[in-house]
């Protein structure tokens, strides 16, 4: 399992595939891009988890489980957006948090040691 927590390419790739493709679905609704999608849901999950596991040597605890239920909610706005939109129905209030519990996830995500840094 060290191929999960080696580095955080893997999981950023994932979710990085995972937005992308969300927003193809929420323009054009798609069965089998929701489906695919889903697959990517549980990759996202089982990296960031593997990750979270990993984290447990920095003794931030707290941050990262803070992080691990705010990527949590963001795949659950992702999922209120495509059902609603493929019943047309509207979804502005699930966009809002959306792109709230997005910016904290990454914020969160970038900030703790574990985080990509850019200028290092």
């Amino acid at each position: 399992m060290d191929f999960l927590t080696s580095t955080t390419h893997l999981h950023i790739t994932a979710w990085f595939i995972g937005i992308i493709l969300f927003l193809i679905g929420a323009l054009k609704p798609n069965k089998g891009l929701h489906m695919a999608l889903r697959v990517i849901y549980l990759l996202i999950i089982v990296t960031g988890g593997a990750l979270f596991i990993k984290a447990m040597e920095f003794g931030q605890n707290l941050n990262y489980g803070i992080k691990l239920i705010l990527g949590v909610l963001v795949i659950g706005m992702m999922e209120m957006i495509l059902v609603r939109r493929s019943k047309d129905r509207p979804a502005t209030a699930f966009w809002v948090l959306f792109a709230i519990f997005l910016f904290l996830t990454l914020f969160y995500g970038f900030k703790l040691p574990m985080g990509f840094h850019f200028l290092v």
